[in-house]
């Protein structure tokens, strides 16, 4: 709009006629939202044009729609849905629940900034030859407390993509990998199903849903940080199902883990006085 102190590539607006604050045609990177769009364009077709300024092809589609069910949901056992349930649970707006989620889930152990990390090793494997992505991606800094080159974060533990308490490579992860790479038009997918027993070996690690995000996100092209706005994004919908399931169960069906207590007081009652 003429003369608006807002500065974006991304949108475009005309307002109505009789009221300024009223939006008549919207423009995302060129194309009419409400006038060609909609009815028209999918749900990934739209995200992928704001965050990359272009509208995908076919396949480019189809493996964020893939990606985004195979995040969808993590489950009750992932701390981000669990962060949010806590919240469902305890009747928090829905806004707190999922402020919970992106909370818990934004951190480098199996969080978005884990996608964020292993996506910059996957940038500098641009650089070198098939052979050396395996050194690359399995580096590891020794931990260091408010690292500089990562503006406040603390050096990783382990290499990022990998399950740092995991003992073998769950069946999902392998199964979101297979078919990934199968819809992918990059390299890296396919490298990493043909690698994948090579790359766990060095990392001492098995392979976590994170690195097999990092790597398709990458192969689609987007960069660390659009990847890991993407993985909070695409991880949303479990946290809200399972905070609003909860909301509705009410505390006394929360799903506690079970926990073996030394001194437990319900074991008491249930001695025999002597």
């Amino acid at each position: 709009m003429s003369g608006s102190p807002l500065h974006t590539r991304i949108w475009h607006e005309e307002p109505e006629v009789d009221n300024p604050f009223a939006t008549r045609t919207a423009r995302c990177h060129g194309y009419d939202v409400y006038g060609h769009m909609l009815g028209r364009a999918r749900w990934a077709d739209m995200v992928w044009l704001l965050i990359k300024g272009e509208a995908p092809s076919i396949s480019e589609a189809a493996m964020l729609d893939a990606l985004a069910v195979a995040l969808a949901n993590p489950g009750p056992r992932d701390p981000m849905v669990h962060a949010a349930m806590c919240g469902g649970v305890g009747g928090s707006p829905a806004a707190a629940s999922l402020m919970a989620a992106l909370a818990v889930g934004a951190g480098q152990s199996g969080g978005a900034r884990d996608v964020y990390l292993s996506m910059r090793l996957w940038a500098r494997c641009d650089a070198l030859t098939p052979s050396d992505w395996i050194d690359t991606l399995t580096h590891t800094r020794p931990p260091t407390w408010l690292a500089p080159d990562d503006a406040g974060w603390p050096a990783i533990e382990h290499p990022a993509g990998f399950d740092a308490n995991g003992v073998s490579t769950p069946t999902v992860v392998l199964k979101s990998l297979v078919t990934l790479a199968g819809l992918s038009q990059g390299p890296r997918l396919a490298w990493m199903v043909s690698q994948r027993d090579v790359l766990e070996r060095a990392a001492g690690l098995p392979l976590a849903m994170t690195g097999v995000a990092a790597a398709a996100l990458a192969d689609m092209g987007f960069h660390a940080r659009q990847g890991e706005m993407l993985f909070l994004l695409l991880r949303l919908p479990g946290a809200a199902a399972h905070a609003l399931e909860q909301a509705d169960y009410g505390f006394k069906h929360f799903p506690y883990p079970d926990v073996d207590l030394l001194d437990d007081p319900l074991n008491k009652h249930k001695e025999t006085p002597a």
